[in-house]
């Protein structure tokens, strides 16, 4: 059975560096893994070594790693009502930027859209349009994902048109992605349980998958249409193991890398990477 066609891996820690990261990535038979670009409960980054980017750039290529995808912290809100707050967010944005531009060029970052904390979706869009006009480059080599978001609260980035609204008013929309949560999309009322087409369809038709460039695999602890950020292991959710097996394997998006956030440490991820190998066609 080819297991290598699937680009899998899941989230790992940035503290013992990159070059660590790859490596402990191919320990568990993962070929990509994520990681958080800074401390994601504040707002420090570590600072890179040259010589371990260059390593860890040396792994991904001798090991056919696929694109490796960094997380912008939780911190940031670049539709807060509060200014002090967006403005964090863009300078974290643009720090990051330039950062996966000069030590790991090609490769992704994804954020949260963000919360409009009363101002009402137009405006959160308003502003999270404008944070990205301010930030991208037009000879940046890095891709910048917007993740779909569950709906809690006041989060921007519950449906596929509220994603479409800000690429579509974004000036330099050429790096411009999405990252696709399975619990998620689930919990915001996209049944990927039983009409993973139409779904996809959905997307398609709203954003169009040629915008798609990375899932983030996690059954889900809540129902079906609950607003609810609660990610569960795989199989052991509402989702279950058949919908997520049927999902990866999906002809539209089973080229795609796929990063597991479920609720596990490193051996828990190995278990789950060795069940999905074994499961992809």
């Amino acid at each position: 059975m080819k297991t290598k066609n699937m680009k899998i891996g899941c989230h790992l820690s940035i503290s013992k560096g990159y070059a660590h990261m790859g490596k402990e990535a191919l320990k568990i038979d993962a070929n990509t893994f994520q990681f958080f670009s800074r401390n994601p409960r504040g707002g420090q980054a570590k600072e890179i070594n040259p010589a371990d980017s260059e390593e860890l750039l040396k792994i991904m290529k001798e090991n056919d790693f696929a694109k490796i995808l960094a997380h912008a912290p939780y911190t940031l809100n670049a539709c807060s009502k509060d200014p002090s707050i967006r403005n964090f967010a863009k300078n974290v944005l643009a720090d990051d930027l330039e950062r996966m531009d000069t030590y790991f060029p090609g490769n992704l970052y994804n954020f949260h859209p963000g919360s409009h904390t009363g101002q009402g979706v137009e405006k959160g869009i308003e502003q999270i349009v404008e944070a990205l006009n301010d930030v991208l480059k037009p000879d940046m080599k890095t891709t910048v994902l917007l993740e779909t978001m569950s709906g809690k609260g006041s989060e921007i980035g519950r449906s596929f048109e509220e994603i479409a609204e800000i690429i579509g008013k974004t000036e330099l929309k050429d790096n411009l992605g999405v990252c696709l949560d399975t619990c998620h999309i689930y919990s915001a009322g996209y049944d990927i349980i039983n009409e993973p087409d139409e779904v996809l369809d959905e997307f398609d038709n709203i954003i169009g998958l040629k915008r798609l460039h990375a899932i983030h695999l996690n059954d889900s602890m809540t129902p079906f249409n609950s607003n609810k950020d609660r990610h569960e292991k795989i199989g052991y959710g509402t989702i279950g193991l058949k919908a997520i097996v049927d999902f990866i394997n999906n002809k539209r998006i089973k080229f795609l890398p796929f990063y597991l956030e479920t609720p596990n440490e490193v051996p828990g991820f190995a278990k789950e990477i060795k069940c999905l190998r074994k499961e992809f066609l």
